[in-house]
């Protein structure tokens, strides 16, 4: 399948090996994994990088096998998930990152080009998110306001 902003195809990276049931070395007490979650999340890591510590601090190899439940499922449960999700954060993130270069370097055109495929990704996922009930309805990406809400 084809990338969407290029037209060369390309092989994903390493991929976890298909398994169903949790191994017998992991981490398998469902409460201490969930309060360690919401421990985790108050500290104010995103759901990417409580996965990255369950799996390489506490054993945990995937959350889902053995809570039956993804990160940011428990999350959203215990009312700590953030009004952006967080790839739609991650990537206004790097439009904004994007936006301040071209202030100083006005003649980047690359970089120029780049923040209108970020941008387009990000009204993308708005469109999706606002369809799905993740954002409330009418609410649009606009790059004088993202940094406001990127600071809550």
């Amino acid at each position: 399948m084809a990338r969407i902003h290029a037209r060369r195809r390309g092989i994903a990276s390493s991929v976890r090996p298909f398994r169903q049931e949790v191994p017998e070395w992991s981490n398998t007490n469902v409460q201490e994994i969930e309060k360690k979650i919401i421990e985790l999340r108050k500290a104010g890591l995103t759901c990417a990088e409580i996965g990255l510590v369950l799996r390489d601090k506490f054993g945990v190899p995937n959350v889902k096998l053995v809570t039956g439940k993804r990160v940011n499922a428990i999350v959203r449960e215990n009312d700590l998930d953030t009004d952006i999700p967080e790839d739609l954060r991650n990537l206004m993130h790097k439009a904004l990152g994007m936006r301040k270069h071209l202030g100083e370097n006005k003649k980047d055109l690359h970089n120029k080009r780049q923040l209108q495929l970020t941008e387009s990704k990000v009204r993308r996922l708005v469109k999706y998110y606002v369809g799905t009930g993740l954002l409330p309805q009418g609410w649009t990406y606009k790059p004088e306001t993202a940094e406001i809400l990127l600071s809550r």
